[in-house]
């Protein structure tokens, strides 16, 4: 078994406010007929309104989760139960051997894997016909190319018209310019017009932030038409921005990072019915920064789930870029709770920002410089602390240095943030978008807090 879990971790884990709080009415031994545990697997019966109590299993090796219940919600209510029993009341679970509905669902577990391990393994066997896929690309490469160009002269138009009068213009003329993206074959610069568009109602200083945006999407363009003579790992960062991205096939053929990786922050956004889950990794060895990026659409569980404040020893590997932070899992072993914080938390804020904010704000200068597309950069900083100002929160560190965080920021989360330091220094991990951080975690002495969701 691994090292005892939280319950700031485990309900970390609940979809929504609601199932938290049905969960945490589950966590008491009376609402459990019956439970067990047999090396990293936990189970439970909960009896419901129903004839038959639910069946409830957790596999904590990722962690993954059943239930006979029918809730469309993942984890539902009985899932974060039975975990928090566990997290407060581990000497109620008793090893045994698992009943039959438990072990035929491990059984199927084992079989998805292996089939899917045998799948992958086919893929990159089998040869594509290289003809048949020059002609897919050469088709596709016609098609982004005409629609780079009408970009560029849509570009031109809207410069030279100027940006003051953007704010009386319909969302349907960036919808337009948008969806024409999306018949090039370009769907990751649909997104970012589409996002332009919000921007425009965000604050007095939006003209800045448009034209800063107007101005990346304008090196694209210059970008991919001088594409081939560009090195490989910008190559793949602009067809990245572009939306033509490679598949996990291909990736995995990279080069395997092996670290015990800390898991370190982790946000869930939900973008029309499709949500998106981003967990940033950390490597205790290798002082590197992986992002892993899942997806999900309504109800339907992610693929994979990582806990904030684990670890876990694994290989991955980097998607190709000049800078690269997005990666897969290759292999991984079961992963861990830290009893305390990662060796050297400090060491770790040290190797990464050596000297506070500013140095911290060269290191993504660098890293912008190598890829001027970053959207999102991992910060993580030491000795800072939390300040309210009449803009909105600040992290000041020791310097006298100040960094802004996000408007988006809930009210309570400013305060909480602040309730956490006691008006003293603390560690903080959090995405830099170059305007704004966004607090994902934090640590406070031997404690770690998660604010990603």
């Amino acid at each position: 078994m691994p090292a005892q879990w939280t319950a700031d971790q485990v309900l970390a884990l609940a979809p929504d406010a609601a199932s938290a709080k049905n969960g945490r009415g589950l966590a008491t031994r009376q609402k459990w007929i019956a439970l067990g545990q047999q090396q990293s697997v936990i189970w439970g019966e909960c009896q419901g309104s129903g004839k038959n109590p639910y069946q409830t299993q957790i596999d904590l090796s990722e962690p993954a989760f059943r239930c006979s219940c029918p809730s469309r919600k993942f984890p539902c209510k009985h899932g974060l139960g039975l975990f928090l029993l566990l997290a407060e009341q581990p000497g109620e679970m008793v090893e045994t051997d698992p009943p039959a509905w438990v072990a035929e669902w491990l059984a199927s577990r084992s079989q998805r894997a292996e089939k899917q391990a045998e799948k992958q393994t086919k893929r990159q066997d089998q040869t594509a016909d290289p003809i048949a896929q020059a002609k897919r690309v050469a088709e596709r490469q016609r098609k982004v190319s005409a629609g780079i160009q009408e970009l560029r002269l849509w570009l031109d138009d809207r410069v030279r018209q100027g940006l003051a009068t953007l704010p009386q213009e319909s969302y349907q003329m960036w919808d337009t310019i948008a969806a024409r993206m999306v018949d090039a074959q370009a769907p990751g610069l649909a997104r970012q017009l589409r996002e332009l568009a919000g921007i425009i109602h965000t604050g007095a200083d939006w003209s800045d932030r448009v034209l800063e945006r107007l101005g990346r999407l304008y090196l694209l363009i210059e970008g991919f038409e001088r594409i081939e003579t560009l090195p490989t790992a910008v190559q793949a960062d602009l067809r990245t921005q572009i939306g033509w991205s490679l598949n996990q096939e291909e990736v995995l053929t990279g080069q395997a990072h092996t670290d015990l990786w800390l898991v370190i922050g982790q946000r869930t956004q939900e973008e029309e019915r499709l949500r998106v889950r981003r967990t940033w990794l950390y490597g205790i060895a290798t002082h590197t920064f992986a992002l892993l990026l899942d997806f999900a659409h309504g109800h339907q569980p992610f693929e994979q789930s990582l806990l904030p404040g684990t670890c876990l020893e694994a290989e991955l590997v980097f998607y190709p870029s000049a800078y690269p932070l997005r990666a897969l899992i290759k292999t991984r072993q079961e992963s861990a709770v830290l009893p305390k914080p990662p060796p050297g938390i400090e060491l770790i804020a040290e190797a990464v920002c050596p000297s506070g904010i500013s140095e911290a704000i060269a290191t993504y200068s660098k890293a912008l410089a190598n890829c001027p597309w970053l959207e999102r950069f991992p910060l993580l900083l030491q000795d800072v602390i939390p300040r309210q100002e009449e803009k909105g929160w600040l992290l000041q560190d020791q310097q006298g240095i100040v960094l802004p965080l996000s408007r988006r920021m809930e009210a309570t989360q400013g305060w909480q943030l602040l309730a956490l330091s006691g008006g003293h220094a603390l560690s903080v991990f959090g995405e830099w978008d170059g305007a704004f951080l966004t607090v994902l975690s934090v640590w406070v002495e031997d404690s770690y807090y998660g604010f990603g969701n």
